[in-house]
């Protein structure tokens, strides 16, 4: 904690006298490195730290309490909080390990063909649920098949990896996808409906889940493996029941999202759809919960969502931007792709020293501010959509996403085997995203 207070007045102070930043911006800069160091090191519990802009930004003139606890309130985090009650009855009644029977049976059971079936999994739960769900619920599969370190290790990174890729699939798979959403919403863009998403993302997650099969199972060899982890798993009424409001709510989205000129949706709003079937969860004889069964939602996660919309606030209504304006402004006269690439390896860098989420949160509105001179029409969401997604594709450090320091930490992998194999798929990742933005998002959002 003192190496957090340290650090914002150093850089409250930095920014004063060396940039000749208002008290205001000062203060916002100083709030955000501390803000940051403690989310990086752990002195205090998430949630808490996640809390602390309701308190430091009205104190230092930057938001008023109003301001900033309405940001807590953001639609877009009843769309995760419907996800994750849907997301606690899988794990309840064990739907997962149904589905990953089903993926495990469709391959053979030789080292690729596992490492196949958990990535293939990892996407279809991820359809559903967060990637850190995803991560936690594959995670006792990918240690139950076997105990040689360098098969469980692929094995574990292929629950890690494909779940970090199955988090870019839907609205709801990641954190820096809410955050990029209730970013647009906050600043008056048009939004990205939870279908469009889908078919926007689709073929980068099947690009990605080709490259992470090739590359974990590269020499790895053929040969039979005994898997007996599943011979007691059966098909019960209860998970029908819920497939069937999963595939229910599915089809929902479809036909809600609009497709432009052809067909302009039923207008329901996404977020009370989700919402509303993770209710559903706890009618009785209907769903599967019940109220003690919600202690397990991570509630810490939307706090540090409203945090993540708080500070996008803070930005959007200080000069802030104009102290970024300079440096970005190098980069005005490159062509769109160009500058792509950079946003995209500069997203890649930072994942290296902060939580994708948190890098997210504070990345969006600086990139946002102070690119306004000269990106033009749906450059700046393109921009700010790949930054997101290519972020999220940083599979060498335990830290940067959920699903890598879940895996690291209950699966003992040893950090260079994470970084060695995370480094190609990362590489793949950042040669995708901008290209995918450029020719492909574009024409959806164009």
């Amino acid at each position: 904690m003192l190496i957090a207070l340290v650090l914002g007045i150093l850089a409250a102070s930095l920014a004063h006298f060396y940039l000749d930043a208002s008290f205001k911006v000062s203060a916002l800069l100083g709030i955000i490195a501390l803000l940051v160091t403690l989310w990086t090191n752990k002195a205090l519990p998430l949630g808490v730290v996640s809390l602390l802009p309701i308190i430091l930004f009205p104190i230092f003139g930057i938001l008023d309490t109003k301001s900033a606890t309405a940001n807590y309130a953001n639609p877009i985090i009843y769309l995760f909080l419907g996800g994750f009650m849907l997301a606690t009855a899988t794990e309840k009644i064990g739907l997962h390990k149904v589905i990953a029977k089903k993926f495990l049976g469709l391959f053979p059971n030789t080292p690729k063909g596992i490492i196949s079936a958990l990535g293939l999994a990892a996407c279809v739960l991820g359809t559903a649920l967060s990637n850190s769900t995803t991560a936690i619920l594959l995670l006792p599969i990918a240690l139950s098949i076997t105990q040689e370190y360098s098969l469980k290790m692929r094995f574990l990174l292929a629950v890690a990896f494909g779940a970090s890729i199955s988090g870019i699939t839907t609205p709801i798979g990641s954190p820096p996808n809410l955050i990029f959403l209730g970013f647009l919403e906050k600043m008056g863009f048009d939004g990205i409906s939870f279908t469009t998403w889908i078919f926007m993302m689709a073929p980068l997650t099947c690009l990605m889940l080709y490259a992470m099969i090739y590359i974990l199972s590269y020499k790895i060899g053929e040969y039979e493996l005994e898997i007996s982890a599943f011979d007691d798993v059966q098909i019960t009424p209860a998970h029908k029941r819920l497939l069937f409001f999963i595939s229910a709510l599915l089809i929902l989205l479809f036909l809600n999202s609009p497709i432009k000129p052809f067909y302009d949706g039923l207008g329901l709003n996404e977020n009370v759809i989700l919402l509303a079937f993770g209710l559903l969860m706890f009618v009785p004889k209907l769903g599967f919960l019940d109220w003690d069964d919600s202690k397990s939602i991570p509630y810490e996660l939307i706090f540090l969502f409203g945090a993540g919309f708080c500070i996008a606030t803070a930005f959007s209504q200080s000069e802030l931007g104009g102290a970024f304006e300079g440096f970005f402004a190098q980069f005005s006269g490159l062509p769109f792709i160009f500058f792509l690439f950079l946003a995209c390896l500069f997203a890649l860098i930072a994942t290296g020293f902060l939580n994708t989420t948190a890098l997210i949160a504070i990345l969006l509105p600086i990139v946002y501010t102070a690119t306004q001179s000269f990106l033009e029409g749906k450059e700046p969401t393109i921009t700010m959509l790949a930054i997101t997604i290519c972020a999220s594709f940083s599979f060498m450090i335990p830290i940067s996403t959920p699903p890598n320091a879940i895996v690291f930490a209950k699966g003992n992998i040893k950090t260079w085997d994470m970084v060695r194999f995370g480094f190609v798929l990362s590489l793949v990742g950042f040669i995708a995203v901008p290209i995918f933005a450029f020719i492909y998002w574009r024409w959806f959002l164009g």
